[in-house]
């Protein structure tokens, strides 16, 4: 058993055994194809309506709406490039901040014709409002603007931004993958068109996520085949991952409150104890909506990594940023789309808190935060 303490949540969550509970009979008896017609067949298709259900009243949205996908990345992808596909040579404008899993694909679509627009972002990580404003004066096919940021956990207004996409005549999508199970989601008060999904992030099972789609919205597949999720997705369902997501949504929908309570009282003792020891806390401005379990920051002259490696090796899991972007060695783009100098952002470090962390984990990982940053600072002093 790994006794290690897990301060990163954003990365990824343990499945939850009650999750893993709902999961077990579609990862032994209960084998049916969910497009066959005979009893097992049928109790496959039955699981999926289930869970598609569970994942809707999640997030405030009808289950006609939702495309269950493989993960959160195909999910962006079948947004972005699915849905500028059926307006041709619109461009594509994005926020300077989204996921790899946004920015990859949209700039893949300029071999399509489409051109890519990047929305810029404030010192503390909020859209421009204005920019948008200039970008969306050309024909715009669809914008795409995270509703929370993975790094910092900066809460943008999309609302909003989601109104002035709309009076241009574009269309609307938002990667909100790690605003579920931490804040309340509601699609229709949201005003998007398309709103992507991720089981993992909230201790559901890897391999499942969704596509929340606007049923006006016209969309063209990413894969072909079997016709399954209404021709959207093709392939045999993963009955065992969608159930599980179905039940990991429906655990965040009564245990919301709960959740999030806990973890910002553990973020907000985190941030004063960090700030006693001169971090720097990107995107923590007073008038900023935050995540309410995440802390992106970062110590002058301390190497983000090498932090990292040394909590690591004290019994520490946190991240120097996105999971999906950690082997990079350049700085996170989002700071330096914040303005960030980059010496500063090579320090950034990120702790996200979970189900299962505890004050005294909290108490134990900040001193020894303190003890290493000690010895970097000597290691760095008798290096010069």
């Amino acid at each position: 058993m790994n006794s290690a303490v897990y301060l990163d949540h954003n990365g990824t969550t343990l499945l939850d055994p009650r999750v893993l509970q709902a999961m077990m009979p579609y990862l032994s008896e209960q084998h049916g194809n969910a497009t066959s017609r005979h009893v097992f067949g049928r109790g496959a298709r039955q699981a999926i309506d289930h869970a598609r259900g569970q994942v809707a009243d999640a997030v405030g949205a009808h289950p006609s709406q939702v495309i269950f996908t493989a993960g959160g990345t195909e999910a962006d992808n079948l947004a972005i490039c699915g849905i500028p596909a059926t307006r041709p040579n619109g461009q594509i404008a994005m926020s300077a901040i989204e996921h790899p899993a946004v920015t990859r694909p949209a700039f893949a679509m300029r071999s399509r014709g489409h051109r890519v627009a990047v929305i810029a972002v404030d010192h503390v990580g909020r859209v421009e409002k204005n920019h948008l404003d200039a970008i969306l004066e050309k024909p715009t096919a669809l914008v795409s603007v995270m509703l929370a940021n993975n790094e910092t956990g900066v809460i943008q207004d999309i609302a909003g931004i989601a109104e002035t996409t709309r009076r241009h005549g574009a269309f609307m999508h938002t990667d909100a993958v790690q605003g579920l199970g931490k804040i309340k989601l509601d699609f229709t008060a949201l005003n998007v068109h398309a709103m992507s999904l991720s089981a993992h992030k909230i201790n559901g099972p890897q391999g499942a996520g969704a596509l929340v789609l606007d049923k006006r919205v016209d969309i063209q597949p990413l894969l072909h085949g079997g016709g399954q999720e209404k021709g959207l997705r093709s392939g045999t369902e993963n009955v065992a991952a969608i159930v599980g997501f179905g039940a990991a949504c429906e655990l965040i929908r009564h245990e919301l409150v709960q959740r999030t309570g806990a973890v910002r009282q553990l973020r907000d003792q985190l941030e004063l104890g960090l700030k006693a020891l001169g971090a720097h806390i990107f995107g923590a401005a007073s008038s900023n909506e935050r995540l309410p379990n995440t802390s992106f920051f970062a110590f002058p002259e301390i190497e983000g990594e090498t932090l990292v490696m040394a909590l690591d090796r004290k019994g520490f899991a946190v991240a120097s940023g996105s999971a999906c972007s950690s082997d990079s060695t350049e700085p996170s783009h989002v700071l330096l789309a914040m303005g960030v100098e980059p010496e500063l952002a090579r320090g950034a470090v990120r702790v996200s808190f979970g189900a299962g962390n505890s004050r005294q984990q909290l108490v134990a990982f900040l001193q020894v935060l303190e003890n290493e940053l000690q010895r970097l600072k000597r290691l760095t002093a008798v290096a010069v």
